[in-house]
């Protein structure tokens, strides 16, 4: 009986979208002819759904496209500047709506309960799914963001003929690394380098795990063919190197950016002579 009832809002859709309009405009959820079109197709696929399932509203393949649908009008709202509260009071206005048409189509009252609860349990399922929808677009969102963040915080520059250099600000974690490894590999092969410098002025830390990426990082340069050289050593990380026992022997380190370069001009056999100023 219940099951009959609620397909029957199918013959009073119009109704029910003028009473949901009314509901959405006076709470200031609406943003106009994109979300009446919106709430029409939504409405008229959940409607068709309802007429069409079994009683348990199980296994009903026009409720998935329900699902798919809202699922959407979500994603869409929310680039519109909707948040999930907004999109959660759009499908409650809805079910709402469907109350009162409801109450209108049952008189007594034990049958209008269970109308509501099965009308309710499809619906705030549907709820659940565009909370799960925002936060898979904002997981999204983020992930991009961290991949944008990591490609401009690992900058390689060319600051000599053979010479390239990457200043490292943040922490350094395995997934960091890689991006870091990659960046400068990639700008050793394509400016013939033969020489990298690591800076890690902007590190905040160093512990044994970011010593062991700094590590792998200087055996790939090493094996394209160019020397690496660390700068940015302040006295903390000397003493946290030391009482870790990490062994950076083996590798050319310097305290500042600029002794580095020196390092580097050295190794190059250049000379960088200061010109004096000619008076004329």
């Amino acid at each position: 009986m219940q099951n009959n009832l609620l397909g029957d809002l199918k013959e009073h859709e119009n109704k029910l979208l003028t009473i949901w309009s009314q509901i959405l405009l006076d709470s200031g959820s609406t943003d106009g002819a994109m979300e009446e079109e919106e709430s029409k197709e939504f409405a008229s696929l959940f409607l068709t759904a309802l007429s069409k399932s079994d009683e348990k509203f199980e296994n009903s393949n026009e409720l998935e496209k329900v699902q798919d649908l809202i699922v959407g009008i979500s994603s869409s709202r929310g680039k519109r500047g909707f948040s999930p509260r907004e999109n959660a009071q759009y499908l409650i206005s809805f079910k709402e709506a469907c109350s009162k048409v409801l109450s209108e189509l049952i008189k007594d009252p034990a049958q209008l309960y269970d109308a509501n609860l099965k009308l309710n349990a499809i619906l705030d399922n549907m709820m659940i799914m565009t909370f799960e929808a925002f936060m898979k677009g904002r997981e999204d969102v983020i992930a991009r963001q961290i991949d944008e963040i990591s490609e401009i915080s690992t900058p390689v520059i060319a600051v000599w003929d053979g010479i390239v250099a990457l200043p490292i600000i943040g922490t350094l974690d395995s997934s960091r690394t890689q991006t870091v490894m990659e960046s400068l590999l990639q700008q050793i092969v394509d400016t013939g380098s033969s020489i990298a410098i690591l800076d890690i002025s902007g590190v905040p830390a160093v512990d044994s795990l970011v010593a062991q990426h700094l590590i792998k990082t200087v055996s790939a340069t090493r094996l394209m063919g160019a020397e690496c050289i660390i700068s940015g050593i302040r006295p903390e990380i000397a003493q946290t190197v030391v009482h870790l026992g990490i062994d950076l022997s083996g590798i050319t380190t310097k305290a500042s950016l600029a002794s580095a370069l020196q390092t580097a001009f050295e190794m190059l056999q250049l000379n960088v002579v200061k010109r004096k100023k000619i008076v004329e």
